[in-house]
């Protein structure tokens, strides 16, 4: 393959990456279903898993960014043009910003609508805001407004991946798949 990126991201990168992924695509699809349910045990009980989901993809960014700030990510390849690196970059840090945002609306929205956040239902997490009906629907449409963003920022990544792959030829979505060999 032409020009290949050599190095991988870690192991620990690796899957923590695709933990993440899998968690943001469960969130955002129980999100979706149970939006329209009617109230009940059922619904309350999905909206529980869904704030689980939530603080989980946080706590993962929080470990993520950790991880690379001494493990950084490998190069992008050399003969990528410069609107393409400043476009991978920045939609990395939209994604990044995203992971923090997202949680945090959706438990100032929990807050707004009186319902306490307790992750895993062992860990009461305390309410952000009052109880208050109006800025629960303005934070509801922020939630669903920012989860729409990352659902094109996530199909805009994982498109640019396929194009590295299947039309550029390079190694760009393979280093995500394979585990460095150092």
């Amino acid at each position: 393959m032409g020009g290949t990126v050599t190095d991988s991201y870690t192991r620990t990168s690796i899957v923590l990456h695709w933990m993440t992924a899998a968690l943001i695509v469960s969130a955002f699809g129980l999100g979706s279903y149970m939006e329209d349910l009617p109230l009940s045990p059922t619904k309350l009980r999905l909206f529980s898993y869904h704030k689980w989901i939530g603080v989980t993809v946080f706590l993962l960014a929080i470990s993520r960014l950790s991880w690379r700030a001494f493990h950084p990510a490998p190069p992008l390849p050399e003969k990528m043009p410069a609107w393409e690196r400043l476009a991978a970059k920045s939609s990395h840090f939209l994604l990044y910003c995203l992971m923090f945002i997202i949680p945090v609306s959706g438990w100032l929205t929990s807050s707004a609508h009186g319902f306490q956040t307790v992750y895993f239902g062992v860990l009461p997490l305390p309410d952000l805001v009052e109880k208050n009906k109006e800025t629960a629907e303005i934070l509801d449409e922020v939630h669903e407004l920012l989860n729409n963003g990352l659902l094109l920022l996530v199909l805009g990544h994982a498109g640019a991946a396929l194009k590295h792959h299947f039309i550029d030829k390079d190694d760009v979505l393979m280093r995500m798949l394979r585990i460095k060999k150092s």
